[in-house]
């Protein structure tokens, strides 16, 4: 066995501290969210005497979070539904195209991520304003698929480029057409890469909050981010409603990760390349 020396003791404490890192603001969102104001006033990172429960029915009725729950929901849903169907047809005519017209469509997708979307944020406002979407959920929905269809194309064309080939030949030669091999074939094939295509979008767009503050600001179909930014005041601020409002916007993507973690598992586990 070996000994136990300095340099065993320097990375158990820098462990330590990596852990202790990541704790301290979980622990705070919890001491806080079920502690009434007057208490978290006196000592904010002392554990809760009992589970205040108020500020989860205060932020929930009043800060109204319930409609902000459900924009949330239907934006992602339907954001990460449309990356996934265009990203999985697209990276199949890439992985599979044999010209050179498909790895130029590839690259110019793929060239995308190296664009900032901060540089087109005004242009694309005043082209949602003028098709009257200003404040429509619709106008975010199209603006999630673009920004992060990039990322998803070069997910699935790394991915599908692992998968051989010999599956659609045989499919062919039984007499599928292209649409019948792709979803019966491919698609199947594609769930590790697709569990972590939702996860990694499905936490991107959740947890946006300039662009949605910015297309649907002022509306009543703020998502859960933005309504949660309105509980800080000037001069006053609910802190305990803050918090608990962070808690319960986690928990759908603590759901969502759990639901397709062994998916991710999988795909990364493949040796997944661009």
């Amino acid at each position: 066995m070996k000994k136990y020396t300095w340099r065993t003791g320097v990375l158990e404490a820098v462990m330590i501290l990596v852990t202790a890192a990541f704790v301290f603001p979980l622990w705070l969102l919890v001491s806080v969210g079920f502690r009434p104001s007057a208490e978290v006033s006196l000592n904010p990172v002392a554990p809760p005497s009992s589970l205040y429960l108020e500020n989860f029915s205060t932020a929930w009725e009043e800060g109204g979070l319930g409609p902000a729950f459900i924009n949330s929901i239907y934006i992602t849903a339907i954001s990460v539904a449309i990356l996934v169907v265009v990203g999985a047809c697209a990276s199949y005519y890439f992985s599979r195209s044999r010209g050179k017209a498909g790895l130029r469509w590839f690259a110019i997708v793929a060239a995308g991520m190296m664009v900032p979307f901060q540089i087109g944020v005004l242009p694309l406002y005043r082209v949602i304003t003028d098709l009257g979407l200003a404040g429509n959920p619709v106008s975010l929905i199209i603006f999630n698929a673009g920004i992060h269809l990039p990322l998803t194309v070069i997910l699935y064309t790394g991915f599908m480029r692992q998968l051989p080939a010999e599956y659609e030949e045989a499919a062919r030669v039984d007499g599928a057409s292209s649409f019948q091999t792709f979803w019966r074939i491919v698609v199947p094939l594609l769930l590790p890469v697709t569990g972590t295509v939702i996860v990694l979008d499905g936490v991107s767009i959740w947890n946006e909050f300039f662009t949605p503050l910015l297309y649907l600001g002022g509306t009543p179909n703020v998502t859960v981010p933005v309504q949660i930014y309105s509980f800080v005041g000037e001069f006053n601020t609910h802190w305990g409603q803050v918090f608990a409002g962070l808690l319960m916007a986690s928990l759908p993507i603590l759901l969502l990760f759990f639901a397709f973690q062994r998916y991710m598992i999988r795909s990364f586990g493949s040796g997944l390349k661009g």
